[in-house]
């Protein structure tokens, strides 16, 4: 190694040394009873990279983090893993012990004995991880770290999150956002791969964001995220939560479950920094995420489209094309502004995102003349420029998100009102024919077509969404397995005073076939056939 390569090596008795964390304090001493005191004097003062949690990228000095998959469980693999690693850690933490690749318990601790680092059996890793990856980076170079609004639901996280960096933005906060659609500063965003990163990249990303100097981090929480601990650690000030319908059933056992995972985001024992819960008191699940902040002590701000008992709600409201007039009422006054973001379930969005900010200490009615600058967030109820007709792309890929996307365009449209979507393959095959329906009340027109048929055939996902259709139903509903051709039908036959929906796609640039990812992006699609009909 250099010189330069020597200095930024960190060990865990510098960890001890420097943080006041008690949760580096409390995982730390954790490692050093798995390790014992002979692997303990091993790697106690030894100086490592940092942690990482992929073998197949484990370089010199790093220590790589084993944890168990929920997607695959073969032992045999597991112990690869482990020895891939183990030729250029400084060490390893393993979640789980590799027990059913080897004949008995002695065959394996000699397997594992024999690798060429120690080896570290802590099940608990989670607890402490995301908290020694930034003390870690925080013992290289000390950089203040953002303040962190967290947002979890079902659907609303992505534009409740951007609408909370753009408004701190225009409070004179350097804000950034990590999710769905992005990560990164405003207007700087980066591709993701997941909603909510492992807890390895999300630390790394706050410490960037920190070192860049950003003041504010609104993030998306999911809930694989949560219940997987990859926001362990993370500094969350004000958690929000917007809704649950039926989504990740492959994931949850049931809604009950699922709602749990979202719930752990309210947890203060998981987020000691949090301060304030804001909930939406109109979903059904309010309860559970509202008893588990106030048993912390937690300040519980809820929002409302419906209740005026809620510390923001709204007694008027009047929709357009160019978007939405309200009055608001608040803890702090009322207001009367105008959004410039269409549908009904924004308008909640906007409620969530304005008490957030208040929380965070904001202005929101020297805010509320600036909302006019509020831009959705891409895939989001995003309009394509058209000569006539309004064609609009959306992410919406749950029953309810689908519902919530149809009825709030049904009151701006004076003609048809168009659904062109699918399902996703390799998910929760329940809501297939609960997505059709969705559309078929809400919409007058339905093209049926394909989402991300991952490894699935097409048309069996069609076949599961139609399950319980009438004859009726059949009568306006249209099946085009390729999706550019379904797009293109619709604009075809939407007349001039129709709104078209594209949904279930919203943001992404790709199309995944036969597990394979195709460029294929629907704001793009829709605009070149636009062009090429002449309504562009």
């Amino acid at each position: 190694m250099t010189a330069d390569s020597h200095a930024s090596l960190v060990s865990l008795q510098q960890l001890r040394d420097s943080s006041n964390d008690a949760r580096v304090q409390s995982m730390l001493s954790v490692l050093q009873e798995a390790a014992g005191d002979t692997q303990w004097s091993l790697i106690n003062n030894k100086g490592f990279k940092g942690f990482g949690l992929d073998s197949r990228h484990i370089t010199d000095g790093m220590v790589f983090v084993a944890l168990k998959s929920h997607t695959q469980h073969d032992d045999n693999k597991s112990f690869g893993y482990l020895a891939q690693a183990a030729k250029t850690a400084a060490f390893i933490i393993t979640e789980a012990l590799p027990t059913g690749a080897f004949t008995d318990e002695a065959a394996m601790m000699e397997a594992l004995t024999a690798l060429p680092c120690p080896v570290l059996y802590v099940p608990t890793i989670r607890m402490g991880l995301g908290s020694l990856i930034q003390a870690h980076l925080q013992a290289k170079h000390a950089v203040t770290l953002p303040r962190v609004v967290a947002v979890t639901g079902t659907n609303g996280k992505t534009t409740v999150s951007q609408i909370v960096a753009q408004l701190m933005a225009l409070a004179g906060s350097s804000s950034a956002v990590m999710g769905t659609a992005g990560n990164g500063r405003l207007g700087a965003l980066k591709q993701a791969s997941h909603t909510t990163g492992d807890a390895r990249a999300v630390q790394q990303f706050l410490y960037d964001m920190g070192s860049e100097g950003a003041d504010i981090l609104a993030l998306e929480a999911s809930s694989h995220g949560l219940d997987q601990a990859r926001l362990q650690g993370v500094p969350v000030q004000v958690a929000i939560y917007t809704n649950l319908s039926r989504d990740h059933l492959d994931y949850h056992s049931d809604m009950d479950d699922y709602a749990r995972a979202k719930a752990k985001l309210f947890d203060r024992h998981h987020f000691p920094e949090l301060t304030h819960a804001i909930i939406n008191s109109d979903d059904a699940y309010s309860h559970v995420m509202q008893a588990q902040a106030q048993a912390g002590g937690v300040t519980v701000w809820t929002y409302s489209l419906h209740d005026n008992q809620a510390s923001f709600y709204i007694d008027s409201m009047t929709p357009s094309l160019d978007g939405v007039q309200l009055r608001i009422h608040s803890p702090f006054g009322a207001l009367t502004v105008h959004s410039p973001l269409l549908g009904k379930f924004n308008v909640a969005n906007l409620l969530a995102a304005l008490a957030a900010v208040a929380a965070l200490g904001a202005d929101i009615e020297a805010l509320s003349d600036n909302l006019e600058q509020l831009k959705g967030a891409t895939g989001r109820m995003q309009r394509v420029a058209s000569q006539d007709g309004c064609f609009i792309i959306d992410y919406a890929h749950t029953p309810d998100a689908l519902t919530q996307v149809l009825s709030s365009l049904k009151t701006h449209c004076d003609g048809k009102l168009w659904a062109v979507f699918g399902c996703g393959g390799d998910r929760d095959a329940g809501k297939r024919p609960l997505m059709a329906q969705a559309g078929l009340e809400g919409a007058d027109c339905v093209v049926l077509t394909a989402d991300n048929p991952r490894s699935e055939d097409p048309k069996a996902i069609l076949d599961d969404m139609q399950v319980g259709m009438s004859a009726a139903q059949y009568e306006r509903t249209h099946i085009e397995p390729e999706r550019a051709r379904a797009i293109e039908y619709a604009i075809c036959h939407a007349g001039a005073d129709d709104i078209v929906v594209i949904a279930g796609k919203g943001h992404e640039t790709y199309q995944e076939i036969c597990g394979v990812r195709h460029d294929f992006d629907d704001h793009q699609v829709v605009a070149q056939l636009l062009e090429r009909f002449g309504r562009a």
